[in-house]
């Protein structure tokens, strides 16, 4: 006999959370009440954050090397100094710490944590188009049955909408509000051009929702920033571009954040502060 339980459409989660003083920390939605539904599973790693050029953060097999994972949840995993922020949300060794939740039960966990039906659904990774479209058509629906009619998608920008779950999403866009926080990774994450500017997946987002690019930078990628945003005004995209200090630790952030907020102001772009930093210094769950 089949088992139906294991048969349901699940999505591996690394944390669904809600806070009520807890804000949207990036973009054009910056200070917006928000759930977050983060998915394991990344196309990339951006092992370079906050080192010198050539260098690759050792720091997820570090911290795996001298912690007891037994009863630990991925809230309680330590802050990065270095590389990715979110790096138990794609690293293998932390898997264990996500959950594969049962769609019902991903929606019954964000109606406990929240009875604020303005709150925005984000759904972030990892990569949270690499591995679970299929699923989402069936999520959001759920979820706009319980009331909820604001989401985003934080990606990379380099997976493609499937055809199925396209087709969904211009019927979605006509009632709800869709958007697409792109953040595509420059040469200070690690991730090679090639592979992590993707315009034409970028213009693609346009036809299924509201798309604006989002950059983490410092005085060193100023110049890469300017030329990435050439490559993808020149593909066709007019959307809002936000630039955001480079920091996963107090600390570093702060060291950035006025010249990159000149910067912002110099050539046009839009300043975003990453509250999660300014405010719980980067604190998993926030």
């Amino acid at each position: 006999m089949r088992d139906e339980t294991h048969s349901k459409p699940s999505i591996m989660v690394s944390e669904i959370f809600f806070i009520l003083i807890s804000i949207q920390g990036e973009g054009k939605y910056v200070g917006v009440p928000s759930i977050f539904i983060r998915t394991y599973g990344c196309n990339f790693q951006c092992r370079a954050f906050g080192l010198d050029p050539g260098q690759r953060s050792t720091e997820p097999e570090d911290i795996a090397g001298s912690i007891n994972m037994d009863n630990m949840a991925y809230q309680d995993l330590p802050i990065a100094s270095n590389g990715c922020d979110s790096y138990g949300s794609w690293h293998p060794k932390f898997k264990s710490l996500s959950t594969k939740m049962q769609l019902d039960e991903i929606v019954q966990e964000v109606n406990n944590l929240s009875t604020n039906k303005d709150a925005h659904i984000i759904i972030t990774g990892g990569e949270p188009l690499l591995g679970w479209q299929r699923q989402y058509k069936d999520l959001f629906n759920m979820l706009l049955d319980s009331g909820y009619n604001n989401i985003t998608f934080e990606t990379n920008g380099t997976k493609i909408i499937n055809k199925d779950f396209g087709e969904y999403l211009i019927a979605f866009k006509e009632s709800h509000n869709l958007t697409f926080s792109v953040s595509p990774k420059l040469s200070n994450s690690g991730e090679p051009q090639d592979r992590a500017i993707k315009p034409d997946v970028v213009m693609d987002y346009l036809n299924y929702g509201d798309v604006f690019l989002k950059f983490v930078g410092n005085k060193d990628t100023f110049d890469e920033i300017l030329e990435v945003t050439d490559i993808y005004r020149s593909k066709g995209f007019n959307g809002s571009i936000y630039i955001m200090p480079e920091g996963g630790n107090i600390t570093n952030y702060n060291m950035n954040m006025r010249e990159v907020a000149d910067f912002a102001l110099e050539h046009n772009y839009c300043y975003s502060p990453r509250l999660q930093v300014d405010i719980w210094e980067n604190e998993n769950g926030t």
